[in-house]
């Protein structure tokens, strides 16, 4: 769920710890070999037992896949190009939140004024969340990587 706060957005723990976990498996999906949970929360600073969570929740939708055996660990389900931000954090966030939302009735009208700009928000935070996928956080990362080492130079 996104939170609206003056000129800022926020995501929730829960949605990015969902991305980070997903952006490292995206990182390593050209390589077709499975991460363990203990790589991806050591690389990405999140607790082992939460992203296990996480994880089963993103496999349940679809988005990753899991393999058993010693060499088991998870792998994204499809090509990072494939997966989109609004895809993970609808998974992760769940839509009961947004269908919930839908069939409140505002009591007034000034809450309906607040509501109906609220919704417009959402549909615009969502409309962003479905122009990116992991592919271009994937390419975000790397580049922000080559200017940070451009810079110590």
């Amino acid at each position: 769920m996104i939170f609206i706060f003056s000129d800022s957005v926020e995501l929730s723990c829960k949605s990015e710890y969902t991305l980070l976990a997903l952006l490292e498996l995206a990182v390593h999906y050209n390589k077709g070999e499975p991460l363990q949970i203990r790589q991806i929360a050591v690389q990405q600073n999140i607790p082992d037992r939460y992203l296990e969570q996480l994880l089963a929740t993103l496999r349940r939708c679809g988005l990753v896949r899991s393999q058993r055996g010693a060499k088991g660990g998870y792998l994204l389900a499809r090509e990072p190009r494939k997966i989109t931000l609004f895809e993970a954090v609808s998974c992760i966030e769940g839509m009961d939140a947004q269908a919930s939302e839908k069939g409140s009735v505002p009591k007034t009208v000034e809450s309906a004024v607040v509501w109906e700009i609220w919704q417009e928000a959402g549909r615009a935070a969502d409309s962003v969340l479905q122009r990116y996928t992991l592919h271009d956080l994937v390419e975000k990362r790397d580049s922000r990587k080559q200017l940070d080492i451009m810079y110590y130079i």
